[in-house]
């Protein structure tokens, strides 16, 4: 089996010690550092994470920090959904688009101050286009990345185990909002988010050097609780309609696409780059949208391309990430299908890489 030859440019991360120690089998590049994506195996760890609770490396989701006087109209600037009301101490998921209207990340945006701002991205070279934007319109604003690495607690038990580490008021903050902790003297910012629907948190590291005492101490809080190293998981993901930027979208597809049009506040966001173009495809509607579709069958392989979507022998769309949820049943996946065939209950042809599959729209996504 062929191997990644590792260097300095694929990047280790704070919490890298305690992640190997904890047995990881697998890893994928994110923003070139590595990021686990198998401990046990992909169903054991789904099973886990829906009944315990999980601590996951995300550092992965590196920060963009805007910082200075202008750096409220620079991130307004590289959004459609209009971010006046929100204040310091709110985390807003926020399409960021380039000029033509093309998803260019989907990132949370945490507000720490009106004149500074992390944006905690996906996988892209999201810190050149901000750095772009700021020195074309000569906007008064530090761009650069900071070194803050975000470790999630996610799990039914998270409450749980964060209240142990830091007090039961960790226990009030609420979703998509942060609040301000201390851990070995060390300020840190806890938001109530995380990439899964079973609900957790994110631990905005600042400072590499506390990261494995911070993963020890979880861990050392948490041995009664079950807790257990973890990472985003395929099949969860899925079946909640978590999506993946550079798998399920790119920039080749508007927010509207992707089904976040109620993130574009194209009206009241003036100043967005790709405001004109996101107007008109919020006057015209969008002819393909993500759907979830359920595809009949034994568990379909791993879905390492698009896999085509039929319908009356004409491509009408495509899946981009698909798996077999134990809980449902069933093949879940999420898929870019055209107007004509998006509508739930109607049947399609899934091209997977074992063979063609029947397959149907479904109507929301299964948690």
């Amino acid at each position: 089996m062929p191997r990644i030859s590792l260097s300095r440019r694929l990047r280790r991360t704070p919490f890298s010690d305690g992640v190997e120690a904890a047995g990881v089998k697998a890893y994928t590049v994110y923003n070139r550092m590595l990021l686990p994506t198998v401990f046990e195996s992909v169903e054991a760890d789904y099973r886990h994470l829906k009944s315990h609770v999980q601590v996951w490396d995300v550092s992965c989701e590196r920060q963009v920090e805007l910082r200075g006087p202008d750096a409220g109209r620079l991130m307004q600037m590289l959004t459609p959904r209009d971010l006046r009301g929100m204040l310091p101490g709110q985390c807003y998921y926020v399409p960021i688009v380039d000029e033509t209207g093309g998803m260019l990340n989907d990132p949370v945006a945490v507000k720490l101050s009106d004149d500074r701002w992390w944006i905690s991205i996906a996988d892209s070279d999201l810190l050149l286009w901000v750095k772009g934007v700021a020195n074309g319109y000569r906007l008064d604003v530090l761009v650069d990345e900071p070194d803050v690495s975000p470790l999630a607690v996610q799990g039914p038990k998270a409450d749980d185990l964060m209240a142990r580490l830091f007090g039961d008021r960790v226990r009030d903050v609420r979703f998509f909002k942060f609040d301000m902790f201390q851990f070995e003297g060390r300020d840190l910012a806890v938001a109530r988010s995380g990439y899964s629907k079973q609900g957790g948190f994110e631990i905005y590291v600042e400072g590499s050097n506390i990261g494995m005492p911070l993963w020890n101490a979880l861990f050392a809080e948490g041995e009664d609780l079950n807790v257990r190293a973890g990472c985003p998981n395929l099949i969860e993901r899925i079946e909640g309609g978590l999506l993946s930027y550079g798998n399920d979208m790119t920039d080749d597809n508007t927010p509207h696409e992707c089904g976040l049009g109620k993130f574009c506040n194209t009206h009241t966001a003036i100043g967005c780059v790709g405001r004109d173009a996101l107007l008109r495809v919020a006057k015209e509607g969008p002819v393909q949208q993500i759907r979830p579709i359920e595809i009949e069958g034994g568990a379909v392989p791993p879905c390492d391309r698009p896999w085509p979507v039929f319908a009356g022998g004409r491509q009408v769309g495509q899946v981009t990430s698909a798996a077999w949820s134990p809980d449902f049943g069933t093949n879940v996946s999420i898929g870019m299908l055209r107007l004509s065939h998006w509508d739930a209950g109607t049947e399609i042809e899934v091209e997977t890489s074992d063979g063609m599959r029947r397959a149907t729209v479904q109507g929301k996504f299964w948690i």
